[in-house]
């Protein structure tokens, strides 16, 4: 037999992996800001992230990284700005990489031997950590006027903070109401989650937006990354860590403090026996002194089927029924309580106007067509139910027509679900005519249900 061959055994050096771990958490931070935003530069960040993943060599600066695809001019110009934020906040050895970094388990691909050298970059002081710490190539020490070295002081790094209304912000909230009651660790499973973070959050976690594929549930992920939730076990279960329990805390606090401040809550049917307690911390309209007034929507007698529209206004008109033009935010039509004031001669009057408990959102079958096809209707829905008025009325047009682009059955099964699923009273009718018509119905209704009543706004 041949003479076995000597075999030299040695332990394998690890290489990191990823060269610019700076570049790649900086990218990562500005795509994940941008998807919780709903910005479509994240796909471009994402990119950009891909491809410094597949580039084996240390950077010294960003203008270096324009050799990579989905580099350009804007990304490359804020990571340098980034750089040197972090160079003016850590000063000399700052403990962790920038762009590139040397590393001792590396030592060989920064040798002056064999292949040409790599990017050699200046050597910080060795880690008493461990032997495979990533050195910072510091920057020269500033000096003072006087002479004397001057380093700067590191300075905190910006806290994050979730935007209100936004699913980090919702999720935080919700995990820390559990927490109050339950002693210890809370946590929760993530549908329950959902449900528990959805009034405290402008979007929906379920439904994406019109033309984007996440909802407020994506930025779960931002949490994790940034410390403040665990996620663990299988199902998955959501939990705050020490600083994410004490950030929703801080946040629950100045919730609670705007909420006090608010002062636009309206009470138009308290009884009899309550009016003396409720009279003295409240601003109030007497029996008599304030007339129901329905708010038209000014898209509802402007652009599209102008003829259509028209003929809303005079009907109601006909009918005789006190109604103003505005720009409404949310649905249709609504009803407001307005103070009786005699304008004085040459001046507008300037009146209260307490909004009720009723709101209407109106659709023809072709606009509820189009609506489900552009994603308006879920997200329509979405902010009637969070607009604060709990009586929704879904007013239906049975308008026919040959050009509809979806089939029949589809619409009625969602006019079905709009109030099975969702809850609202479905009102339909057949035109213009009728909706004019039950409009008018529904202001004397309501002009006879608060007759005699004292309408309150509780401060």
């Amino acid at each position: 037999m041949p003479a076995s061959k000597s075999v030299r055994l040695g332990r394998k050096r690890v290489l990191p992996s990823c060269p610019n771990p700076l570049f790649l958490q900086w990218l990562t931070e500005l795509r994940d800001e941008a998807k919780e935003k709903n910005h479509k530069i994240h796909y471009t960040y994402q990119k950009a992230i891909s491809s410094l993943n597949k580039y084996p060599l240390p950077l010294k600066n960003a203008k270096e990284a324009k050799i990579l695809q989905n580099f350009g001019d804007g990304i490359c110009k804020i990571l340098d700005q980034k750089l040197q934020k972090y160079y003016r906040e850590n000063g000399e050895g700052g403990g962790s990489s920038v762009g590139g970094y040397v590393n001792r388990s590396c030592d060989h691909l920064l040798s002056s031997g064999g292949d040409a050298p790599i990017h050699s970059l200046p050597r910080g002081p060795p880690s008493p950590r461990h032997h495979d710490a990533r050195i910072l190539p510091a920057p020269p020490p500033k000096q003072r006027k006087d002479g004397a070295d001057h380093i700067k002081t590191m300075k905190k790094k910006k806290e994050y903070v979730p935007q209100r209304g936004s699913g980090g912000y919702a999720v935080l909230l919700a995990l820390h109401r559990k927490s109050q009651v339950q002693d210890g660790n809370a946590f929760m499973f993530k549908m329950e989650l959902q449900t528990a973070a959805q009034p405290f959050c402008d979007k929906s976690f379920s439904v994406p937006d019109p033309g984007s594929k996440y909802t407020a549930w994506s930025s779960v992920s931002t949490l994790i990354q940034k410390n403040l939730l665990l996620k663990t076990h299988s199902p998955a279960r959501y939990s705050l860590t020490d600083e994410g329990l004490a950030l929703a805390k801080r946040l629950a606090a100045a919730q609670e403090e705007e909420e006090d401040e608010e002062d636009n809550v309206v009470d138009l049917t308290v009884s009899d026996e309550d009016e003396g307690d409720v009279a003295a911390p409240a601003e109030c309209l007497l029996p008599g002194h304030y007339e129901i007034l329905l708010c038209v929507d000014v898209i509802e007698t402007t652009g599209g089927s102008s003829g259509c529209k028209q003929a809303l206004v005079a009907e109601l008109q006909r009918n005789k029924v006190l109604f103003d033009v505005r720009k409404l935010n949310v649905g249709d039509f609504l009803w407001v309580a307005r103070e009786k004031v005699p304008p004085p001669t040459g001046q507008r009057a300037v009146r209260k106007e307490f909004v009720l408990d009723f709101i209407v959102e109106r659709k023809r079958m072709d606009d509820l067509c189009s609506s489900i096809v552009d994603g308006r209707f879920r997200e329509q829905k979405f902010r009637l139910k969070r607009c604060g008025l709990s009586r929704v009325v879904y007013l239906v047009e049975e308008f026919r027509s040959s050009h509809l682009s979806l089939p029949e059955a589809t619409l009625q099964q969602a006019v079905v679900n709009t109030q099975v699923v969702d809850g609202f009273f479905v009102k339909r009718v057949q035109d213009v005519r009728e909706s004019a018509a039950y409009l008018t119905i529904m202001t004397r209704y309501l002009t006879e249900l608060y007759q005699g009543c004292t309408g309150f706004v509780l401060r």
